[in-house]
């Protein structure tokens, strides 16, 4: 991309040589707290070396190929990248896939995703200093980075520019919040910008929030999460887990937050004597997986008797279980498939709202709360469509998902609408692969 008019490129040096002499500053206590979250993820303490920028020999198998290299921080992104690296595999077949990753989480779903595939490889992207995103560069040689939704690292961009590595945002979204918050580093912001060859927006007016930071070659390419399709393995397990279950309603909190749960906990048990709730199984599935034995013990301290996914194996949910804890890793789509209703979590308290849209693809109603910043046009859409409902609080959320599973009409029909909601909005991988061509 080309430079804003009247970007200092000078001042946007000395700025991004200041970030990275904090990031080696902050080093000793980066590399501590990875190793302390460690003890509660094992993952965080596996291929440390490789986030300073160390790694092993290539394989002789992908040795000769050369890399389309995605980065995918997280599990969201992870899964949103799916269909796009199945479709590079199926178009580039000379070429290999490096997916790097931010998070422990996010190594294990592409584990999950990819692990059989002989062109994918998997490691950590390093944190962001010039010396270690160049060895990484100088490593790997990728023909072109892909970076996923909201990944903008000033010093890994500069380096691709300097190695004459095409730098692609794709899935790209950005809130008025986080434009705000860009707007005070607007310097460095303007310079990563100014790196990167092409931008793929969600929407248009997340398109239009990037062109203010600085982008230019913006298209609007759609959300590559529509083109993410339910495994059959997932949906036959979600379709055992109900046989389990039974006949009794199901809500499913999907992807809740530190904080959520409480809330929703303490309201279950103040509605725990009321008959019209005597039935209902909550399926909690917590956003981050070190979160799960805290989740269990608040929910048995609150007198609502839990089973842990984990322990359910062949068994019939018991009839005195209230409350199912999701706390296995990649099987979303399951329960979602074995829910009545969902609850998108992160949407309660002021932290932007999770995907929605796995929940579309299985054809379930939606209830979302008030904090939908990181979703916004896509949430305003769905209930618009009639896929989706609004709810205030948590008090709202439980009575408008105990009305719609006593409504079987209206809960039909927004499922209906929901399965319509998301095969409209699929085709982004196809619009980001043509976007891409030309640097590939």
């Amino acid at each position: 991309m080309k430079a804003a008019p009247g970007f200092d490129a000078g001042r946007a040096w000395r700025i991004r040589l200041l970030y990275s002499a904090v990031w080696w500053l902050a080093m000793p206590l980066v590399l501590l707290r990875l190793w302390r979250r460690g003890s509660k993820e094992p993952g965080y303490r596996q291929h440390v070396a490789e986030r300073i920028g160390f790694y092993p020999p290539i394989a002789p198998s992908l040795a000769s190929r050369r890399f389309l290299w995605v980065h995918a921080v997280s599990v969201g992104e992870t899964r949103a990248a799916e269909p796009l690296i199945a479709a590079m595999l199926e178009a580039y077949p000379e070429h290999a896939i490096l997916l790097t990753h931010m998070t422990a989480t996010g190594r294990a779903t592409g584990q999950a995703l990819f692990g059989k595939s002989p062109r994918v490889l998997q490691c950590f992207l390093p944190y962001d200093t010039g010396w270690m995103a160049g060895r990484f560069l100088r490593h790997f040689s990728p023909l072109l980075c892909v970076l996923m939704e909201t990944e903008v690292w000033p010093n890994l961009i500069a380096q691709c520019g300097h190695y004459k590595v095409p730098v692609a945002l794709v899935n790209a979204r950005l809130s008025e919040r986080s434009l705000r918050r860009g707007k005070r580093f607007s310097t460095l912001m303007t310079e990563a910008a100014g790196g990167m060859s092409c931008v793929g927006a969600q929407t248009e007016a997340d398109a239009g929030r990037l062109r203010q930071l600085g982008g230019d070659n913006v298209q609007v390419t759609g959300n590559l999460k529509f083109d993410v399709t339910p495994a059959p393995a997932l949906l036959a397990i979600g379709a055992v887990m109900r046989g389990q279950i039974g006949s009794r309603p199901v809500l499913l909190c999907a992807s809740t937050r530190d904080g959520e749960e409480e809330l929703i906990l303490e309201a279950l048990s103040k509605r725990s004597q009321d008959t019209a709730y005597a039935d209902l199984l909550t399926i909690i599935v917590p956003r981050h997986p070190q979160r799960f034995d805290e989740v269990a013990e608040m929910a048995a301290a609150k007198g609502l008797l839990p089973l842990r996914r984990s322990a359910l194996g062949d068994q019939v949910v018991p009839q005195n279980v209230k409350v199912l804890l999701g706390d296995s890793m990649g099987e979303m789509f399951a329960y979602y498939m074995a829910c009545d209703v969902a609850f998108i979590g992160g949407s309660l308290l002021p932290m932007g709202g999770q995907n929605l849209i796995e929940a579309f693809a299985v054809g379930k109603p939606v209830l979302i709360g008030p904090h939908t910043f990181n979703f916004s046009d896509i949430t305003e859409q769905a209930i618009a469509a009639g896929a989706a409902q609004r709810v205030n609080d948590v008090g709202m959320m439980l009575d408008t998902a105990q009305h719609l599973l006593r409504t079987d009409q209206q809960r039909q029909e927004m499922g209906k609408q929901a399965l319509h909601f998301a095969q409209q909005h699929r085709g982004a991988s196809a619009r980001t692969m043509a976007m891409l061509a030309p640097f590939i």
